[in-house]
């Protein structure tokens, strides 16, 4: 059997001083081969060859033989079979292998052996017994194990095979064991694996809240059994607050499903501000002996969404500002360590989103733990294909067969967790508009509620008349009427008149452009039943290489219109349509035929930029690989209010070139005075703001003063020849008095290096990680915004190493894991590993001709 598990977590039971385990990692101690040789299941194979790797992990990511700088480089290969969709980073086939022994006592337990997510088409042997395999990448899966083990204190080996051969994904999926992997032993009598804990909460006040507790038991001897589950909440105080018992009788070979409640005294609401988190301590009672123990977090919240009232939190509003992301943690590729997952949401978090889409797959569970303490509300997806494909090989193949197991344990797992609003069954399924998807959609809806009825369902629809030349999104409208809530990508401009049509539709933009970041968010303040919309992307990722990335091109190299030099800020093309009038920039219309969000052809090749070596990052997030903002967060900051005013000034276009941006890109800015060379050269400057008047100064001489109509732009442009010097952007109101300011500042030339960790103390774990910022700071201390080819070498000693170095550059196709990488924008990044030992970490970061620095990290 395959299905889902919640990952167990040890539970002391009130009153006993007995402690039961019954769940531990198995992610140390693996061999793994980048190859498939013959034999690889059988216990005789001499593996000693092998590496000896921890999992998570994701040779994707890894150093490719054959290094030649040119077309082999790092870990990319300019033949990739996937191209510009997995960045040029290849897949194949792995193999992975693990012994183990286990004692007399274990032995008299059932076994199983639960995996977080393997990309994919994996199978596993347990001593040369095939256990089973699991095509999807993104969801778990677990085998008993009980009945192919060897006697107590004998090996038994676990074999994986891994075949990511290629073409199944449109972004980097990384190939391997790249989450983590459990082995869980049971008394005969035991919570069950495929979920086995369920907790709702169907009502909350302030004053109280009902917590509901399903769980289910199976038992698996010979005998039918008098059982007691006693369940213990405790609060984020560490306290218990309340407690249950209930008694039933349990069939031999059966499962039951048995249901408590608790009401909750002046509960601690989770919520995005302030996420406190509750404990159920589920332990299972027979002949007063405590034979199994399983705890669960989840956390008190009520979530109400209509078209009238739009998204309430525990009775409160809130307009979700929310980010699109694809998987990957940049250095690290896929594999799922738990600090990167958590500082991804930190960053997020600290830079103004409030949601999260997992765009168009399952997160991994250390995901979701990152969003559930550190407030961040997820919008959990699971498919971006149904039966018909969008590539060759893609899970298309497998929908048939595998989608109600899939959609199982995703549900079954992800369900207890406070962060997860809402559910969505798919991203622009192809036969979305024709009766096969209405049937698809009918069952996937159906399935998702049976499992978790507390939570709306959406799907992300977008209309595909651009390909056609005959809008079909109407024709959507019964399939659209079998969801909750409606996701709209790119298609703001249907709001209104979609809800003439149908008021009691709840709408949400499941993907935006960046540059109509301004145009969205109106839309949301202003109609209430449109909750909120997702960037497309939060992050910069893996893959899709280049859809974000301005370019240059030859004047009249295409049938556009010739127009020299930099756009007048962001530039985007709404696919449904022509942009609004006020979109700041130049626009280039999407010609008849495209598909939507597609830039006209020519030289950049299809879905803007088709072969884009040595491009390998899509370059459309609002932060980038390795955790720096980028301009389209500092966009966004000033559309949400949350910056009064953010300067930028426009890389010089060579003469004879014009720069082309697409409909997810901005333009080419930098927050930099750095233009040495270009003396007395008239330089676009951008101002985003919503103030009234700004004004630019430069030197303390103002060169420029523009008003700015914030009902229907934020930018304001200026042309500043360049001399070194201070630039200022000085922000009014209606009266004349300055609300705000901002200055870029000539820095001289790198002379030292600056080392920042993310945080001096961190865990003696494997899955923790210290992540070390290098700054190339002038004589002054400043960032050098314009350092981009200083190399630098890192040196790792005491108790951790490096597992992953990595720049903010889209075009750097240098190693990830050899100890150097060039600094771009004036910024690179070590990220260290401890070891288990506790101790110190030094990292020492040099350059040639500036001054090394170190910093020091304690394990513990």
């Amino acid at each position: 059997m395959i299905s889902v598990f919640i990952p167990g977590i040890s539970a002391t039971s009130q009153g006993k001083s007995e402690r039961i385990t019954r769940t531990r990692s198995f992610d140390e101690g693996w061999r793994f081969v980048r190859d498939n040789p013959a034999g690889a299941v059988n216990i005789g194979l001499d593996d000693s060859n092998w590496r000896k790797v921890d999992v998570p992990h994701d040779w994707g990511i890894e150093d490719l033989p054959g290094q030649n700088g040119e077309d082999i480089t790092g870990p990319f290969d300019k033949s990739a079979i996937d191209k510009m969709s997995s960045g040029y980073l290849t897949g194949g086939i792995g193999w992975y292998r693990k012994t183990f022994t286990l004692s007399e006592e274990e032995m008299s337990k059932k076994a199983f052996i639960q995996f977080d997510g393997v990309y994919n088409n994996a199978d596993v042997w347990l001593n040369g017994e095939h256990l089973g395999s699991h095509p999807y990448g993104y969801t778990p899966f677990y085998f008993d194990i009980t009945s192919y083990l060897k006697p107590a204190g004998q090996s038994n080996l676990i074999a994986v095979r891994v075949m990511n051969e290629g073409l199944n994904s449109r972004w980097y999926s990384g190939s391997g064991i790249t989450r983590h992997v459990w082995l869980t032993l049971v008394d005969r009598v035991y919570i069950d694996m495929s979920g086995g804990i369920y907790i709702t909460t169907p009502t909350v006040t302030e004053k109280s809240a009902e917590v509901k507790i399903l769980t289910t038991l199976a038992n698996s001897g010979g005998n039918n059994g008098n059982v007691t589950i006693l369940t213990q909440l405790v609060g984020p105080d560490g306290k218990v607050a309340g407690r249950v018992k209930t008694s039933s009788v349990l069939a031999s070979n059966q499962t039951k499903e048995i249901s408590q409640n608790i009401i909750l005294k002046k509960p601690a609401l989770w919520s995005v501000d302030r996420p406190d988190l509750y404990q159920a301590r589920v332990s299972v009672i027979i002949s007063k002996k405590f034979i199994d123990q399983q705890s669960v977090t989840f956390g008190v919240r009520s979530i109400k969404i209509d078209a009238q009232n739009g998204l309430t939190l525990n009775g409160k509003p809130l307009d979700l500002k929310g980010g699109c992301y694809h998987h990957d943690l940049g250095p690290l590729g896929a594999a799922s360590i738990d600090r990167g997952e958590e500082r991804k949401i930190e960053i997020l978090k600290k830079t103004g989103f409030n949601a999260i889409r997992t765009s168009h797959n399952p997160p991994s569970p250390a995901l979701l733990d990152a969003c559930d303490r550190l407030g961040i509300l997820v919008l959990d997806e699971i498919f971006d294909m149904w039966e018909r494909p969008k590539k060759a090989k893609d899970y298309s193949l497998n929908f048939k067969e595998w989608w109600r197991k899939d959609v199982q344990s995703w549900i079954r797992r992800d369900r207890n967790h406070p962060s997860v609003f809402m559910w969505s069954i798919g991203n622009e399924i192809s036969e979305a508009s024709d009766t096969s998807g209405f049937r698809i959609a009918k069952n996937l809806t159906a399935e998702v509620r049976k499992l978790d009825p507390s939570r709306p369902v959406t799907e992300a629809m977008v209309d595909f008349g651009g390909r056609t030349g005959r809008s079909r999104w109407d024709d959507m409208a019964p399939h659209m009427a079998l969801l909750d809530v409606v996701g709209y990508n790119y298609a703001y401009s249907k709001y209104e008149a979609d809800h003439v049509k149908y008021p009691e539709r709840i709408m949400i933009a499941t993907e935006t452009n960046p540059p109509l970041a301004f145009q969205n968010w109106e839309a949301v303040k202003k109609l209430p039943y449109v909750i909120g919309y997702f960037v497309w992307t939060a992050t910069d990722n893996l893959g899709e290489a280049g859809v974000g990335m301005p370019q240059l091109r030859d004047i009249g190299s295409d049938a556009r219109p010739a127009q020299p030099g930099p756009p007048t800020g962001p530039v985007a093309t709404d696919p449904l349509g022509p942009p609004p009038a006020n979109t700041p920039g130049q626009q280039a219309a999407a010609k008849p035929g495209n598909p939507p969000g597609q830039q006209p052809g020519g030289p950049a090749g299809g879905f803007f930029r088709r072969d884009s070596w040595p491009v390998f990052t899509n370059y459309q997030g609002d932060i980038d690989l390795i955790g720096n903002r980028k301009v389209p967060s500092y966009y966004q900051y000033v559309v949400w209010g949350l910056s009064k005013v953010e300067v930028f000034v426009h890389r010089p276009v060579p003469a004879g070139k014009r720069e082309t941006t697409s409909p997810w890109g901005f333009p080419d800015e930098l927050k930099s005075w750095n233009w040495s060379g270009h003396e007395g050269e008239k330089l676009q400057v951008h101002v985003y703001t919503r103030s009234p008047i700004v004004k630019i100064e430069l030197n303390g001489k103002v060169i420029g003063e523009q008003s700015v109509d914030e009902s229907k732009t934020i930018t304001a442009t200026f042309e500043v020849p360049y001399e070194p010097g201070t630039l200022t952007a000085r922000c009014y109101d209606d009266n004349g008095k300055e609300t705000a300011s901002q200055i870029l500042t000539t820095t001289g030339k790198p002379v030292s290096i600056r080392l920042v960790a993310d945080r001096p103390v961190i865990r003696a774990d494997r899955n923790d990680l210290a992540y070390v910022m290098t700054e190339i700071l002038d004589n002054e201390g400043n960032v050098v915004p314009d350092a981009d080819e200083v190399l630098v070498n890192f040196e790792v000693t005491g108790n951790g190493k490096i597992a992953g170095v990595g720049s903010g550059s889209p075009t750097d196709m240098s190693s990830f894991q050899q100890p150097h990488k060039k600094a771009w924008q004036g910024r690179c990044l070590a990220i260290v590993r401890p070891e288990i030992t506790p101790g110190t970490i030094k990292v020492k970061a040099t350059a040639e001709g500036l001054q090394e620095a170190s910093v020091e990290i304690v394990t513990k």
